[in-house]
């Protein structure tokens, strides 16, 4: 090939990549950060819902579900986190809450789960990838990471008022973070991992924006929901 040929074939590739990936070019830098951070939230909210299917088989069960891989397929469904995740026709922050009382009797982790994926999809302004037209709240996603902190707290103290079948008064009404016989707190990782992307995030895109996140102090035995929309 002489010199000539080489030159031609340099400067095609260019080209060549812009034809291959065109997507590529209409992101920035936060864009591709933003991407990466969506699909770990999603990641964290599937581990999240194995994690507690595992340790509360009969809620897959009470949703008429073959196996805990049908519940799972049906709750990491995309289409999901845009509709309501529960029977009652609750969504979002309303679904957590549903779900972690004591006469509920639909499948509290789908509706736990299901709410916080509605919650998150509303933080993320509905989208699951980010171009350059697309803006972020950083408001938005601080406080969806408190709300994350707050369902996770929820979660751990909420107990039976009176027994149900083989469940005593006092017991979970969802297993997750157990300290005996054996200690796993791997619930409580899961979230810290859900909280961090959504902190990290926040601050990456209030630099972008040049917009500062207003930072509400609540005590989590007390706390509220906090808006998203």
């Amino acid at each position: 090939m002489n010199r000539r040929s080489c030159l031609a074939a340099l400067l095609a590739l260019p080209l060549a990549a812009c034809v291959s990936s065109p997507a590529q070019f209409a992101k920035t830098d936060v864009d591709r950060m933003a991407d990466l951070h969506r699909r770990e939230v999603t990641a964290s909210l599937g581990r999240l819902a194995e994690k507690l299917y595992r340790r509360n088989p009969r809620e897959w069960k009470k949703g008429g579900h073959a196996s805990l891989d049908a519940a799972l397929a049906q709750l990491a469904d995309p289409a999901r986190a845009a509709l309501s995740p529960e029977p009652e026709g609750r969504f979002g922050t309303a679904a957590v809450l549903a779900a972690l009382r004591e006469d509920y009797g639909h499948d509290r982790v789908a509706a736990y789960v299901g709410g916080l994926a509605n919650m998150l999809h509303d933080a993320f302004n509905g989208k699951t990838e980010f171009y350059i037209l697309d803006d972020l709240d950083a408001q938005k996603l601080h406080n969806a990471a408190r709300n994350v902190e707050i369902a996770a707290w929820k979660l751990a103290n909420a107990r039976r008022n009176q027994p149900a079948g083989d469940l005593q008064a006092g017991a979970p009404l969802l297993f997750s973070n157990e300290m005996t016989p054996v200690q796993n707190l791997s619930f409580e990782r899961e979230f810290g991992r859900l909280v961090g992307n959504l902190d990290l995030l926040s601050r990456i895109v209030a630099d972008k924006t040049n917009r500062s996140v207003v930072k509400i102090v609540q005590n989590l035995a007390t706390a509220v929901f906090l808006p998203i929309k």
